[in-house]
């Protein structure tokens, strides 16, 4: 294995991507194969029954439970770019860490860890304001929770300067500029749906620490966990691929947290 790499991997999954009767994830079978479940809060999608709900599966099967906090955002699943003060932003990252809380306590786990999602990830990439707010956030709902981002983000960087463990994170069904940064979804080709090739590059992931930019550049991402989207079609079928991939390589799949 290349420097920097582990034979263990964190495998994290969107899930309680539902709100009333719509349902975005399939959390049950997915649940299975995961070792880490990015919870949604509410914000970009979830609601209370939801949220209770993928708490007590998790629990169930010694799934590590997240809160994946977003920009107040329903209407565009937390996609869309917003401007939001950073003293209002803390307040709402705390909010959604401890609506979450509640449902993690009464299944008997707990929130391990937070990461944002959608827009919100994308921007504290590089936003130090936005990255700052959200660092604060998780210190003020209480305890030290590891944040999960990107490599070399703001995110991070405040984190760690706030005394939070921050967590890198690597996408095997997403395509990479060559900055080692997300390709925007708008873009041709940036979410990858193919469960070979998925499988493919969360093994030369999880074994080199790089992965292929769109551009042809390979670019040095080492991280201690894998994100697969719940949301993409066929996600169960991929995340299945993916397991059994990254057993043949001698990877072993646990949780960070």
């Amino acid at each position: 294995m290349a420097a920097g790499t582990s034979a263990a991997l964190d495998l994290n999954a969107d899930l309680g991507e539902g709100f009333g009767h719509w349902r975005l994830t399939d959390d049950e079978a997915l649940l299975s194969l995961v070792t880490s479940a990015n919870v949604a809060c509410g914000f970009h999608a979830g609601d209370a029954p939801t949220m209770r709900r993928v708490c007590e599966l998790a629990a169930a099967r010694g799934v590590s439970v997240g809160a994946q906090v977003s920009y107040r955002d329903l209407a565009g699943f937390g996609r869309r770019a917003m401007e939001v003060p950073a003293a209002e932003l803390a307040a709402e990252v705390a909010y959604q860490i401890g609506a979450l809380r509640v449902f993690a306590h009464a299944a008997g786990t707990r929130v391990g860890y937070v990461k944002p999602h959608g827009a919100l990830y994308n921007r504290v990439v590089h936003d130090e304001e936005q990255a700052a707010a959200v660092a604060e956030g998780v210190l003020l709902a209480g305890g030290t929770l590891p944040v999960l981002g990107l490599p070399g983000s703001r995110l991070l960087e405040h984190a760690a300067k706030a005394g939070l463990p921050a967590v890198e994170e690597a996408f095997a069904d997403r395509a990479y500029t060559a900055d080692g940064t997300l390709v925007p979804r708008g873009h041709g080709g940036a979410v990858l749906t193919d469960p070979e090739v998925v499988a493919a590059r969360a093994v030369e992931l999880a074994t080199t620490g790089t992965v292929r930019a769109v551009t042809g550049e390979r670019v040095p991402v080492a991280a201690r966990s894998l994100c697969l989207h719940g949301d993409t079609p066929g996600a169960v079928g991929t995340a299945r691929r993916v397991r059994a991939a990254l057993a043949a390589a001698g990877i072993r799949v646990e949780a960070f947290v």
